[in-house]
C-alpha cells in the first residue's frame, strides 16, 4: 500500500514539470522578439486583444452584462 502512495505521489511533480516544459517551449521561439521594441509592441498588442476578444466572448456566451 505504501509503494502505492509513493507512485501516486509522482503524478503532481510529472504534471508539473510536463507543464513547465511546454510553457518553456512554447515561449522560446518568442523571446528573440521582444528585444526589438516594434516587435515587442506588436506582440504585447496581440496578447491585450486576445484578451479582451475571450473576454467579450465568454461575456456574451454566458449571458453576463458588464452593468
Amino acid at each position: 500500500m505504501q509503494e502505492f502512495f509513493k507512485n501516486v505521489s509522482r503524478y503532481p511533480r510529472f504534471l508539473i514539470s510536463f507543464s513547465l516544459g511546454i510553457f518553456f517551449n512554447a515561449i522560446e521561439p518568442i523571446v528573440p522578439l521582444l528585444k526589438r521594441p516594434t516587435t515587442a509592441i506588436a506582440l504585447v498588442g496581440l496578447v491585450i486583444a486576445a484578451f479582451v476578444f475571450l473576454s467579450v466572448t465568454l461575456r456574451a456566451m454566458l449571458g453576463l452584462s458588464v452593468a
